[in-house]
């Protein structure tokens, strides 16, 4: 059953062009909204569920314990235990996933229309009737905190853990929603209860489905899934202010190279001006060849193997990020030249050849983001968190077509701020020691 489950998964790409993809937005009779897209070629159906809030609705003193909660929702349900769970799901050829980042705990399931009662009846349970169970906790809590340790040996992490911390201070963003070795090793069954409660509500919740299943029938089975939830759940964190100021910060560490995250304040999802910061990022170091910094730190110089810069708009904060690494005795050189390149943008702008040749990659690789149910039910709930009109997929290429030289070149002035860009290297780099602009 499990091959049958990937083989329709495989063949699920009845969505190729994004344009095609016709949303309904349903109310069920509970009054739950969602969105669907109706595909009844293949018995088949990917369900997609976001509870806004995440990590950051720990409780104060309890980093950790959503996260926690989150990856124990498939660790038993109801009268299973871990492995009678799995076992059902398994039998059903029905699949799970839980999640947990800084805004959602989401919740992914895949299911055949023949065993679709069965399928949420067991999905019903892990949302409902998580176990928690002194075993399924303590061997989850060991994977967390081994994972942890294993944080504080990586450069990588150590150096997004830095940032954040420099970028958000004392607000949930600014430290590590897996929580720490200790605040791990403190949370108690009741701290998950409490999680799971305030994660869990219906002001939160947003829904995307695809596949074999008509609005009536998705109405009925959000009503039984979720209709019972609580209205409300643990009020959301207010705005992050990003407390970036321009420099670098050190962190030894004993390595031959060098990792620097390097970033400043961003523009919001919701501004007018994104899709042509959209289009600014790609010319500057979207992550392709073509990119400036890819060209002036890889291509000209050697410095590194990669180096790109993206856009994060958080829900309760917007920054522009990026993330480079070389030798020790190299990575000086390779943040003056990122640094350099912020400024030019800045102050000389971007061609208009760039510009086009940005729209024609972004507008090309859209379609491809639609490769499957689950991947289209993702971005429709994705879609309705973020505000986004229903029928975002058929004019978001339109969007990027309209933006112009004149548009990007106006945003990068005002959105690049190369005094304000902060880098936190670390390694043991030569030729750097810890500055504030």
């Amino acid at each position: 059953m499990r091959l049958i489950l990937a083989v329709l998964t495989w063949f699920s790409l009845s969505f190729a062009a994004a344009a095609e993809v016709e949303i309904q937005d349903i109310t069920t009779p509970a009054g739950l909204d969602a969105w669907l897209v109706e595909e009844h070629s293949i018995p088949f159906t990917a369900l997609e569920l976001r509870f806004r809030g995440g990590t950051s609705l720990d409780a104060p003193g309890k980093r950790g314990a959503v996260y926690l909660m989150t990856a124990l929702l498939e660790e038993g349900a109801a009268d299973m235990d871990a492995r009678e769970f799995a076992r059902a799901q398994e039998t059903l050829a029905a699949a799970f996933s839980f999640d947990a980042s800084d805004d959602s705990v989401s919740i992914s399931a895949r299911f055949l229309t023949e065993n679709r009662d069965a399928a949420l009846a067991l999905l019903r349970a892990a949302i409902h009737e998580p176990r928690f169970d002194p075993d399924g906790v303590e061997r989850v809590r060991a994977q967390i905190i081994a994972s942890l340790q294993n944080d504080a040996k990586d450069p990588d992490s150590i150096a997004r853990k830095v940032f954040s911390r420099l970028a958000f201070g004392d607000h949930p963003y600014g430290s590590d929603g897996e929580g720490t070795v200790e605040s791990v090793a403190a949370l108690t069954r009741a701290d998950l209860v409490q999680a799971h409660r305030d994660v869990f509500a219906r002001d939160r919740l947003y829904i995307g489905a695809v596949g074999d299943i008509t609005p009536e029938e998705l109405g009925a089975l959000i009503d039984d899934l979720l209709g019972a939830l609580p209205a409300e759940g643990r009020e959301i964190p207010g705005p992050a202010e990003v407390l970036l100021t321009g420099g670098d910060t050190v962190v030894e560490f004993e390595t031959p190279q060098s990792v620097a995250v390097f970033g400043q304040a961003g523009i919001e999802r919701r501004d007018p001006d994104f899709f042509a910061a959209y289009v600014l990022n790609q010319v500057l170091g979207g992550g392709s060849f073509e990119s400036r910094l890819m060209n002036e730190v890889r291509e000209k110089r050697g410095l590194t193997y990669g180096v790109y810069s993206y856009l994060a708009p958080k829900d309760l904060a917007a920054v522009y990020l990026g993330s480079v690494a070389s030798a020790n005795d190299r990575i000086a050189e390779a943040v003056q030249v990122i640094r350099d390149e912020w400024t030019r943008a800045a102050t000389q702008g971007v061609t208009e050849q760039e510009v086009e040749d940005a729209k024609t990659y972004l507008t090309g690789a859209y379609p491809l983001r639609f490769d499957g149910n689950g991947q289209i039910a993702q971005i429709l709930a994705g879609m309705q968190m973020e505000g986004l009109p229903i029928d975002y997929v058929a004019t978001r290429n339109d969007q990027v077509k309209a933006v112009t030289v004149e548009d990007v070149n106006r945003v990068a002035a005002d959105l690049l701020d190369p005094d304000g860009l902060r880098f936190v290297i670390v390694g043991q780099p030569v030729g750097i020691t810890e500055s504030t602009n």
